[in-house]
């Protein structure tokens, strides 16, 4: 059958008329006005609404965003999940939800490079935006690293994922957290001991939360690599993306050497991070999927080195 008998078999109506027959219909008088300031603002309106609001924003705001390493690739384009927030006062009704969009544009057409200091002028900003004296910003997404194997030297891409949350007030400044989720492995110490030969070893995810001190230098410490060391240097052994069989018999004899309980792995990070001097706070949990049970294994530690002080 050619394209003129295919042609003929159906005869459609017009666009137009096919979407008539499915509802649609001629657009009725226009009356309200179409100038912004003519328009009703309901969201600025000002009168006694019962309750101050801790936040209200917008989330899951997906963009495109550059990300600055000291690990190879330094410099790598990713795509950022993000939340916007700020406080409104019993006064008022809400908030203007685009102008957190508008920031997100002003900065992206810049180039939006997401470290600690440009985040922190962001937030500041944003809260002048809103005309607020408070604004928080959230931001997380993938951060690839390349790992190379340890006796091929083969390289391949690992990747953690990244959480910074920037909360700004006009009366007390900043605080950041910043989050890195890594994956490594754990061989089971239990299954060691009791066994004749052979350990069952499994696949765990390190969670860790630091609040960081008002000094931190970025230039000098990158603390995505920094917390990715602290989980995968007590672990039983890191995770490669490429390993041949001499990588392979390296990293099997060095998680045989260094097991690992979940409660072991929280205790052994955490000391790693109290001894970054840049971490103020923080909080570390581990999650082992189990190969030998249908069930996951799971521990978690916070600890404020402010509490000392008190």
């Amino acid at each position: 059958m050619n394209k003129t008998e295919l042609q003929k078999q159906k005869q459609l109506p017009s666009k137009k008329e096919r979407h008539k027959l499915f509802g649609s219909v001629e657009p009725g008088p226009r009356t309200k006005p179409v100038d912004k300031d003519k328009m009703a603002d309901l969201q600025n309106s000002k009168k006694d609404f019962l309750f101050d609001i801790d936040m209200v924003g917008i989330s899951n705001v997906k963009h495109p965003i550059t990300i600055p390493s000291k690990m190879t690739p330094e410099i790598q384009t990713t795509i950022g999940t993000f939340s916007f927030g700020s406080s409104i006062t019993q006064g008022s009704k809400g908030t203007n939800m685009s102008r957190f969009t508008e920031q997100l544009d002003k900065y992206h057409r810049e180039g939006f490079a997401i470290d600690l200091t440009t985040l922190k002028t962001f937030t500041e900003e944003l809260a002048g935006r809103l005309k607020e004296t408070d604004a928080e910003v959230e931001v997380s997404f993938p951060w690839f690293f390349e790992r190379k194997g340890p006796y091929s030297d083969l390289a391949g891409m690992n990747h953690a994922d990244a959480t910074i949350r920037v909360e700004y007030d006009e009366a007390t400044g900043h605080d950041i957290t910043c989050t890195l989720k890594g994956t490594i492995t754990t061989l089971c110490p239990c299954s060691k001991e009791i066994s004749e030969y052979s350990a069952h070893n499994q696949r765990g995810q390190v969670t860790m939360s630091v609040k960081l001190t008002d000094d931190f230098d970025e230039q000098k410490t990158d603390w995505k690599a920094a917390l990715l060391e602290a989980a995968e240097s007590n672990a039983s052994a890191r995770i490669h993306p490429v390993l041949k069989r001499p990588d392979e018999k390296m990293v099997t004899e060095q998680a045989y050497e260094n097991p690992r309980f979940v409660e072991d792995i929280v205790r052994l990070v955490s000391a790693d991070l109290y001894e970054y001097d840049f971490v103020e706070a923080f909080e570390v949990s581990c999650r082992n999927e189990e190969s030998i049970h249908l069930h996951d294994a799971v521990a978690s530690l916070s600890y404020d080195k402010k509490q000392e002080q008190s």
